[in-house]
């Protein structure tokens, strides 16, 4: 009988917790004989009753928190689980089963009668464990947080409180050998003589040589860079100048072996970039986390107990259930989605509500020797196959015309779904396919159970100013406030002062529109979005956009400065519809770049099409969704889009100003006049809001009296 032991966090070799959890697991479901593939025996951790830490305000009262482990199991033969990629290698138990282990943690009333009935399920970002907020405590909504990533964040964090994860088989040959292919990795930004890890974002790559003779792999200095993917070779570094080691000035190449870490004979040159192509093996099963996400909700939703007698906490509590994830996180729910993960293995829809939250793409998750960690940099998988709701042709690729919804649609277990984005989702995530297809000739529709909103002129997420400040005098201090730094694989540092366009005002009131659309049936208000057919989406230009002449911003942007999606040719045994299969071809030759549309923008510079948000409808600058890449120590990006993070520039105060320094914005004296004029449009702003349903009254109220309080215009 193949054991459990092979089920691990890590990518090669099982740690001894993930052996002793899993040696546990196979003796416990041997004796229960269970037959039906799902959550068998749920563990708890631990429990805290009152949760101090998360103490409620509201009528809920008291709040507990338990924490614990989910063991599952698959049925690799049901259509359901089929889809994973490499499931049918995975080891099986003596029922033929898939194994795997996820953690979870549980955030509610104390007191069972004060529950709503409400579930939000949150996904995990990069492991973090997620908690509910205030707002949903406090009305005796339960929060759920679960483990789906099991290559990275599983691998460091299985041993650690306070994270979630899942322990993932590894697919193996049929005969038992090791699995292998070719990886790609990539270290940029990094100098001198001590050896760097390969970084997917800030996480290593999930994988390793399996052998640590550099002839077995290749390593090329790459000079430059552009971001429609035209690639300069500065050379190709002989194996001999070269190791998988670790190394320092104090311990030279060729340094210690170590199969994480590349030392280069000369050092890192900060003006290039290094990728290297080798073979692993062992690629651990990462779809499974799409199926582990799912039965611990549908658990928790449906059962009373599990196989062993243990409780169901939430047992005949829970209603509805609404699925929750921002960035990378939401990412993983349209694939969730797309995959039909929707529906549990007994046929019941899992999720009532989906809101994945600035996230405009499917998670780079269901194939061998995936990275789920990527951002869409270069050669990193996420944008093939259909990104839109409905099915749409996508003839510019050549694909089939498909929608993330077609499997739930077929089964009739679609949720309702709540998407927003802002500006830098646009900018550096490659969204707009999304709206327009790959062709971007016509607004594809949306379904009457999907709703969109986008925030316009802001950053990935939104800006929360640290109190006591407020985000008009965070505005109003422009140039003054620190650059903020790329993210990503170490991009460097801004140029322009950090966006402050908030999303937490938008979200707060679209929070409680979810929670009536999915309890009460009360839609909430049309979608709003920039769309071709308003004259709102354009081409990625300044002149299409109306951009303006703004100090500080080189003329040259944002001409060719958008991050496009690539077109990419992983290979005849990689299934781009489903992102699914083996990628074969590393680095993947792109095809073609697709041709991205943009919203326009006003006269400031602002873009137009969005959701009224105050500071947007009252700016004190342009706000905008993209920053520029500085040089100085880490100038490999330099004088590109700095990923994903916004920028502004705040408008002069008077027009003399404006007019010295050739600014063709408006002045605030010119706008406002003064400090009462510009609370009165403040407020204006803030009622328009409230009666479209995208700001609660409290919120308005409260930035209403920040605006009294901040120092624009005054004497």
């Amino acid at each position: 009988m193949a054991t459990f032991s092979s089920v691990t966090g890590r990518s090669t070799v099982a740690t001894a917790s993930a052996t002793t959890i899993a040696g546990a697991l196979v003796v416990a479901l041997c004796l229960a004989g269970v037959a039906h593939a799902r959550v068998t025996k749920i563990e708890i951790e631990s429990s805290l009753d009152p949760d101090t830490t998360l103490a409620a305000t509201g009528p809920a009262g008291a709040i507990k928190r338990i924490s614990g482990r989910a063991y599952g199991e698959l049925d690799p033969a049901n259509p359901l689980n089929a889809i994973i990629q490499d499931i049918q290698l995975a080891p099986k138990n003596s029922k033929g089963r898939v194994e795997y282990i996820a953690t979870f943690q549980l955030v509610m009333p104390s007191d069972p009668a004060k529950l709503s009935g409400l579930m939000w399920h949150d996904v995990p970002n990069r492991g973090g464990r997620i908690t509910i907020v205030p707002a949903e405590r406090n009305v005796g909504d339960v929060g759920l947080s679960s483990g789906w990533q099991g290559d990275n964040a599983g691998q460091t964090s299985h041993d650690r409180r306070g994270q979630d994860f899942v322990i993932v088989p590894i697919a193996r040959n049929a005969d038992g050998s090791p699995l292998r292919g070719e990886v790609l990795g990539r270290i940029v930004n990094r100098s001198g003589p001590e050896s760097q890890p390969m970084l997917v974002q800030t996480s290593p790559v999930p994988y390793k040589p399996y052998d640590l003779d550099t002839r077995k792999s290749t390593l090329t200095a790459i000079k430059h860079e552009t971001v429609d993917g035209k690639v300069t070779v500065d050379s190709v570094m002989p194996p001999s100048d070269w190791a998988w080691a670790k190394c320092d000035a104090k311990n030279p190449f060729p340094g210690t072996p170590d199969a994480t870490q590349i030392c280069l004979k000369n050092g890192f040159d900060p003006k290039l970039l290094y990728q290297v192509v080798f073979t692993a093996e062992n690629p651990p099963v990462l779809g499974v986390g799409f199926a582990a996400f799912r039965d611990v909700a549908s658990f928790f939703r449906n059962e009373a107990k599990d196989d062993f007698g243990t409780a169901n906490p939430l047992a005949g509590k829970i209603k509805h259930v609404i699925s929750r994830g921002n960035s990378q996180s939401g990412n993983f729910l349209r694939g969730f989605i797309h995959l039909g993960f929707n529906q549990d293995e007994a046929g019941r829809q899992v999720h009532d509500g989906a809101w994945p939250i600035i996230a405009g793409r499917r998670i780079a998750l269901n194939f061998r020797w995936a990275q789920p960690d990527g951002v869409l940099e270069l050669y990193q998988a996420g944008s093939e196959g259909p990104q839109w709701w409905v099915p749409w042709p996508d003839k510019v690729r050549g694909l089939p015309e498909r929608g993330i919804l077609d499997r739930c649609n077929t089964t009739k277990t679609c949720p309702k779904i709540i998407e927003h984005f802002g500006s830098a989702e646009v900018w550096a995530l490659k969204l707009t396919p999304e709206w327009v297809g790959t062709d971007g000739k016509t607004d594809i529709p949306l379904p009457d159970n999907v709703r969109r909103y986008y925030i316009a002129s802001s950053n990935h997420g939104g800006y929360i100013v640290p109190t006591p400040n407020t985000m008009f005098n965070a505005s109003l201090a422009g140039q003054t406030l620190p650059p903020p730094n790329c993210p990503g694989n170490n991009f460097g540092t801004a140029v322009l002062a950090p966006n402050v366009m908030p999303h937490i005002q938008t979200v707060n009131a679209l929070r409680q529109h979810f929670r009536n659309w999915v309890m009460q049936g009360v839609a909430p208000p049309p979608s709003v979005w920039p769309r071709l057919s308003k004259g709102e989406l354009v081409d990625s230009n300044k002149a299409a956009m109306g951009f303006p002449t703004i100090p500080g911003i080189p003329p040259s942007i944002p001409d060719n400065f958008i991050m496009p999606t690539f077109d990419y040719d992983w290979g005849p045994d990689f299934n781009a519809d489903d992102g699914s299969g083996v990628p074969t071809k590393l680095p993947p030759p792109i095809r073609q770049v697709i041709n991205m549309k943009v919203p326009r923008v006003n006269a400031d510079g602002n873009e137009v099409g969005g959701v009224p948000v105050v500071l947007h409808d009252a700016p004190l600058g342009t706000y905008l969704g993209w920053n520029i890449t500085a040089g100085g120590a880490r100038p490999f990006h330099a004088g590109q889009i700095c990923n994903y993070v916004g920028g502004m520039v705040p408008f002069a105060k008077t027009k003399a100003e404006r007019v010295a320094s050739g600014d063709s914005r408006l002045s605030l004296e010119e706008r406002y006049k003064d400090h009462a004029g510009y609370v009165a449009a403040v407020r204006a702003a803030a009622a328009n809001a409230v009666a479209k349903g995208f700001l609660l009254q409290a919120d308005a109220d409260a930035l209403i009296v920040q605006a009294e309080a901040s120092a624009v215009l005054r004497p």
